[in-house]
């Protein structure tokens, strides 16, 4: 059983992007400092977030008085990579989409003006553009309501907050991209996915397209099934550092036979690309299966926008030994494993890799 269609589409709307005068609060702020905020929308920004919907804010205004104001305001902290100037609001959509590494058609925009809502869906017509009276009652829908509501979910804005942190140690951090990663203190750990950590699972395969192997969606209950099979091997990925946790960012599904395992899926989030960890989960997995004396296989489908999961195959030697159209089986005989890097402390099932090998 896959994730429908319609369970697909739940939660689609990751960040809600907010227009400030006469949307977020009332007033124009550089003609009245004294603007009066629309207690429902604050109230439905923290429901939000709760689900793990994310906040920015596209406004035309003076920067420093935005920031002044929404600390004023006990704001600021709800807001991740806030584009504040005079830009078009269809370009602070397009940096806070980069910034947040997601589609455009994962954002919600907020606007009391006809015209700046048109400019955005005339430029991004995945966007979903709403004025400030339609809000609530969208905000109702399964777009904005995920299935599940997990760890992850509470914590996100915390974790994109980290990453911004992040960003900016990394801006004035001097040294080598290496010496950076290992400031950081990176631990990453793999371990036997439980009942506890299915819902994630599931989130995973529905949010992360960029590093899937294959595209395909799992449901909670058909990856508990697999869990309990004899047959089959899901693991779970999380990732920590100095500026705090990454959650479960990783996810395979191995089936076991007797002469050869085959990785059905393989999944890495997005937000652990530039960390430099993309791989240390499909190296456990070789070094599992040499261990057991069998080759290892691996579906890969071309989804157009899984390419860097195609080349992370290619690098740690699989080729391609089977094609149905779009359905590649890759093959890699194992000789050669990588180790992981030296800069990330690598812990499966509680104890150190090293320790292991």
């Amino acid at each position: 059983m896959t994730v429908d269609s319609d369970a697909a589409r739940r939660g689609r709307i990751k960040c809600v992007v907010w227009d400030l005068d006469d949307t977020l609060w009332d007033g124009v702020l550089l003609e009245d400092g004294n603007v009066s905020l629309r207690d429902d929308l604050v109230q439905l920004i923290h429901e939000l977030d709760r689900r793990g919907v994310l906040h920015s804010v596209a406004s035309k205004n003076d920067e420093r008085t935005v920031l002044a104001k929404l600390g004023e305001l006990g704001l600021e902290e709800m807001f991740v990579y806030p584009q504040i100037g005079w830009s078009a609001k269809s370009t602070s959509i397009a940096s806070i989409a980069k910034s947040l590494n997601i589609a455009t058609g994962a954002l919600a925009f907020i606007d009391d003006q006809e015209f700046e809502r048109a400019e955005v869906a005339h430029v991004h017509p995945g966007v979903l553009c709403l004025a400030p009276a339609e809000v609530m009652a969208a905000a109702a829908t399964p777009e904005f309501t995920p299935r599940f509501v997990t760890v992850e979910s509470r914590h996100r804005r915390e974790m994109f907050r980290g990453q911004i942190a992040r960003e900016e140690s990394e801006r004035t951090f001097h040294g080598t991209p290496e010496d950076f990663l290992a400031h950081l203190g990176m631990r990453f750990v793999i371990r036997r996915a439980t009942r506890d950590d299915l819902q994630r699972a599931e989130e995973l395969t529905v949010r992360t397209n960029q590093l899937n192997s294959t595209g395909r969606t799992y449901s909670y209950e058909e990856l508990d099934e697999l869990r309990g099979s004899a047959d089959h091997l899901l693991l779970v990925a999380d990732l920590k550092d100095m500026f705090g946790d990454y959650g479960t960012i990783g996810l395979a599904l191995v089936e076991r036979g007797p002469r050869h395992w085959h990785l059905r899926l393989l999944l890495m989030s997005c937000r652990t690309m530039s960390r430099g960890v993309g791989t240390i989960l499909l190296n456990h997995v070789m070094s599992e299966a040499r261990a057991a004396g069998a080759r290892l296989r691996a579906d890969f489908v071309e989804t157009g926008r899984n390419r860097v999961m195609q080349i992370t195959y290619a690098f740690a030697g699989f080729t391609e030994v089977g094609r149905d159209g779009a359905n590649v089986v890759l093959e890699s005989d194992l000789e050669h494993v990588q180790q992981p890097a030296p800069y990330v402390d690598v812990i499966v099932d509680g104890t150190p890799e090293q320790t292991r090998m």
